[in-house]
């Protein structure tokens, strides 16, 4: 293990936990499924619009069973993406959802798989999603890599690569994994507030004058 490496990375979560102490804006959800969905449905789109949605959106579709339908009704399709419409890509959403649906009843008896592996082959399912159903549902630690976080990552020096998989791994490796969520978070929070991707903030950043990226007069 990278002893210098490691040392940084626990310097930035420790500094960074002191300026980004509130949350991101919650998705609302009652059950797995409901957060599977609405994760799918918060790409390009906020997590404010995606909570407007989704109450009519599981009064009509409250399960995979209802869900993949979809799949093979071209009018119950046509009524989930109306449903969704508002969130952006509602087309290629409403597919996915249908889908998504159809695999959940046909593949997992209509349950939400637990391991990555089960999940990341759903359809819309990228490791980032796969990370919040498992970290935030089953209590599974997991770094949820987006692409704050991958900027925020690279920027500092933590990590190289741009593969999320392969950039989650090396991550990994400098953390215990009780640290994980907490630093997909911190990071994810420092790259929409701070370490923006083009005119990034350094002269507000805490790790300006350790990090190899810093632009400051």
């Amino acid at each position: 293990m990278n002893q210098k490496l490691q040392a940084w990375i626990e310097t930035v979560l420790a500094r960074l936990a002191l300026i980004h102490e509130e949350v991101l804006p919650a998705l609302t959800f009652k059950s797995p499924f409901e957060l599977l969905v609405s994760t799918i449905l918060s790409a390009q789109c906020t997590d404010a619009r995606v909570n407007l949605v989704t109450p009519a959106l599981f009064a009509r579709f409250p399960d995979p069973a209802s869900l993949s339908v979809a799949a093979r009704d071209s009018r119950t399709l046509a009524e989930l993406e109306t449903l969704i419409h508002s969130t952006g890509f509602f087309r290629a959403k409403a597919r996915n959802l249908a889908s998504l649906g159809d695999q959940l009843v046909k593949k997992h008896g209509g349950k939400v798989p637990e391991t990555m592996e089960e999940l990341v082959e759903l359809p819309g399912v990228g490791r980032k999603t796969a990370g919040v159903i498992l970290s935030v549902c089953y209590n599974i630690p997991a770094i949820i890599v987006d692409t704050h976080f991958g900027r925020v990552a690279r920027r500092l020096g933590l990590a190289v690569a741009t593969d999320p998989a392969k950039l989650e791994k090396e991550i990994a490796d400098l953390l215990p994994q009780r640290h994980w969520v907490e630093c997909g978070r911190l990071l994810n929070l420092h790259g929409r507030k701070i370490c923006l991707a083009r005119s990034p903030r350094c002269e507000l950043c805490p790790l300006a004058y350790g990090c190899p990226s810093r632009v400051l007069p």
